[in-house]
């Protein structure tokens, strides 16, 4: 499936002492990047919830840290699925400044009831939506 870019840049309140960015900044920063891919793709997370009852959740994340990030810097997160089941799919993530690599996420996302939290089946139109 096609990889999808977000940028972000980097502020104070994303670094540590060290000037650097924090590493569970990265974690933010590829949930910022997943929404913003659904949102692309026609999925607005809030009504899909009100109106399918659904929603996604994070499973599972890996993360790995290459290079720091400092502030000011401007990064490129990506998006890309490599992995679609039936009630969730497994999303590869990479932060990047310019051609450097500076860490990169495989994060599970499941589809959820919304009133219980039991896995379901991701909608349908979800699915279209994402392939596009």
């Amino acid at each position: 499936m096609k990889e999808f870019l977000f940028p972000v840049r980097v502020y104070w309140e994303d670094t540590d002492a060290g000037g650097v960015v924090f590493y569970a900044n990265y974690l933010k920063f590829f949930e910022r990047a997943r929404t913003e891919w659904l949102r692309a793709s026609g999925i607005e997370q809030q009504t899909l919830r009100e109106e399918a009852g659904v929603m996604f959740m994070v499973a599972e994340a890996q993360t790995r840290y290459v290079s720091p990030a400092r502030l000011d810097d401007l990064l490129q997160i990506s998006v890309q699925v490599q992995e679609q089941g039936a009630a969730s799919m497994l999303i590869q993530q990479e932060a990047r400044r310019g051609d450097t690599l500076l860490a990169e996420g495989r994060i599970r996302i499941a589809c959820v009831q919304a009133a219980t939290f039991k896995p379901c089946r991701i909608p349908a139109a979800v699915l279209r939506a994402v392939k596009r």
